[in-house]
């Protein structure tokens, strides 16, 4: 019949519908009926090969994360979709939106030990927002209906397909007519009224208001409604190291980032506040420190569209379930007039005064031993972040992406974000290593005319380098690495001076000539062991018309402070070495 599409065919119509354009992966045994499928639709679907799967995993988060948009990946059986299971589990981390693709051995040698089979629905349950194994051609078009929307809905996830060989290959009609039913699934986006009037009445009766802004303001498109909100009762907004873009660096109400390598007055002002607003944050212990002493004198508000976050960590006074945007709206609706918010405001403007002092005081402190400590650097890391800064001050139009260790804490405390939503992204509950450059090339592909910036280690940046000879083989110029190298896992490293006496088991790292290795991947490579070198190297990687990697050779033992040591009262910060 001449409507009859194979259940390859039907996966690839299926993505056309739910509006996917782009997707990253490898080909391999278990999934090229999909491959085959999709080469009728290349003009559709856009298919980049990826040089591993945990790369295509993270390009497809990048891509997700920098969109709003559901991020697909591509896996065949066995060590191919094996390979995907830490990008997945990033992204359930990370609440991103993925759609995880995987080619499964024949259904008629499932459990069998074939070639390549490995129970992946099974090994990724407790990753996944939910999973699904197909063996008959047609239920695809429900499965991938309800797939992406169970991804991309509520609070946003992961969800894998495995797709068996034979539900590749076999045809049927068909029937796109399916309508979800999901009677367990009814995510909350609507808050109550009652606890509206709750949180406003306790937020006008403040005499130190906070608000700390997490990642669900930024996936909820509520970055404006959270400005308003702020400035409407004049509230100081603290932002998470997800919530970065959700507030611009530069606006008078903007404090920084707190938690374990926050700001001293930050974290001061968590610990005094009397009540805390929190939006679309978890409360995740790099956030809160040892829990039982997190905000102690606050009555804490707390939205989110999970039930489950609320009251899991930290005692909550009024509890908000619902979307972000859609709550702060309800917020803005039932504000008083400005009479009624004349108390709140000398309060706020009080206790922002108070919070200003702390910073001029602590982060000035902060500022002089970053100078004094690299005065006698040839390259000091926060040579690097200054340069930086003044290229984002004179360029609009980018995007920061940071690996994980040092350099991202440094990119989080010293880069002056204003470019918007979803401008800064970053590997946050699962902290995984490698996740910077794939996660630039989704980026990249999702926003060719913004400069794509990425900030890595010499660490993370080793395993997932490969990604290089995608990134040309897909002819994208929009790519500049700069790798903050001092040769060892720096993070780790840390710890090991702090708190084991230096024994550093397993940091000292090697590496090869950065600038030589981009060469032979075709980009364009620089080197620099100078600080008075560092402007030079960003101007010109901004000027060329492709990808640029900068190797700058920093001064290997600086440490990021502040600092709150593990289990311990985010009011106890090391600011400088203790054994200095």
């Amino acid at each position: 019949m001449a409507n009859q599409m194979t259940g390859a065919q039907i996966m690839c119509e299926a993505l056309i519908r739910e509006g996917v354009e782009v997707m990253f992966g490898l080909p391999g045994g278990a999934i090229m009926p999909f491959y085959f499928a999709m080469w009728d639709y290349r003009d559709r679907l856009r298919h980049i090969l990826c040089r591993h799967e945990q790369g295509a995993g993270h390009a497809a988060e990048g891509y997700a994360r920098s969109t709003g948009r559901v991020g697909v990946c591509i896996g065949t059986s066995g060590p191919g979709v094996t390979n995907l299971v830490t990008p997945i589990a990033d992204a359930m981390m990370d609440s991103t939106p993925l759609l995880a693709i995987c080619g499964q051995v024949g259904s008629h040698v499932l459990g069998k030990d074939a070639f390549q089979e490995t129970d992946i629905t099974g090994i990724t349950m407790p990753i996944t927002k939910h999973n699904y194994l197909v063996k008959d051609v047609s239920e695809l078009p429900y499965v991938f209906k309800e797939a992406i929307h169970i991804a991309t809905t509520g609070r946003p996830g992961p969800v894998l397909i495995d797709v068996t060989k034979d539900a590749m290959q076999k045809s049927c009609v068909p029937n796109w007519e399916v309508k979800l039913n999901l009677p367990g699934y009814k995510p909350n986006y609507q808050p109550n009224q009652k606890q509206i009037r709750e949180a406003i009445k306790l937020l006008l009766a403040a005499k130190k208001p906070l608000i700390i802004a997490g990642n669900g303001v930024v996936m909820a498109g509520a970055t404006e409604e959270l400005r308003h909100f702020a400035e409407q009762l004049r509230l100081p907004v603290i932002t998470t190291l997800h919530g970065i873009s959700a507030f611009p660096a530069a606006h008078p109400l903007a404090l920084g980032m707190p938690g374990m390598h926050g700001w001293v007055h930050v974290n001061k002002a968590i610990q005094d506040c009397d009540v805390l607003f929190n939006i679309g944050g978890r409360f995740d212990d790099r956030v809160t420190g040892k829990a039982s002493t997190f905000a102690p004198h606050a009555k804490i508000i707390h939205v989110d569209i999970d039930p489950s976050e609320i009251g899991k960590n930290v005692k909550v006074a009024v509890s908000i379930v619902g979307d972000a945007r859609i709550t702060l709206q309800a917020l803005l609706d039932a504000l008083p007039d400005r009479e009624a918010l004349a108390d709140l405001h000398t309060n706020a403007s009080n206790w922002m005064e108070h919070i200003r002092d702390l910073q001029d005081k602590h982060q000035g402190k902060q500022q002089y031993r970053f100078e004094a400590v690299a005065a006698h650097m040839a390259l000091p890391p926060y040579a690097v972040y200054e340069a930086l800064n003044r290229t984002l001050a004179l360029h609009g139009n980018y995007r920061l992406i940071t690996d994980v260790g040092q350099h991202q804490m440094w990119s989080a405390q010293l880069l002056d974000n204003n470019a918007g939503p979803r401008t800064f992204i970053t590997s946050g509950g699962s902290a995984t290593m490698g996740f910077g450059l794939p996660a630039s090339l989704g980026v990249a592909v999702a926003h060719p005319n913004d400069t794509v910036w990425v900030i890595a280690g010499d660490g993370g940046f080793q395993m997932t380098n490969q990604e290089m000879a995608t990134i040309i083989q897909e002819g994208i110029k929009n790519i500049k690495v700069l790798i903050i190298n001092n040769g060892y896992l720096g993070m780790v490293r840390q710890w090991q001076e702090l708190f084991e006496n230096k024994r550093y088991s397993g940091t000292p790292l090697s590496g090869p000539n950065f600038a030589k290795l981009a060469e032979a991947y075709y980009w364009k490579g620089l080197t620099v062991e100078h600080a008075d070198g560092v402007q030079a190297a960003i101007d010109e990687a901004l000027a060329t018309d492709g990808p640029v990697l900068i190797d700058f050779r920093v001064e290997r033992e600086v440490n990021v402070y502040p600092m709150v040591p593990q289990n311990a009262s985010i009011g106890e910060m090391i600011l400088e070495n203790p054994k200095a």
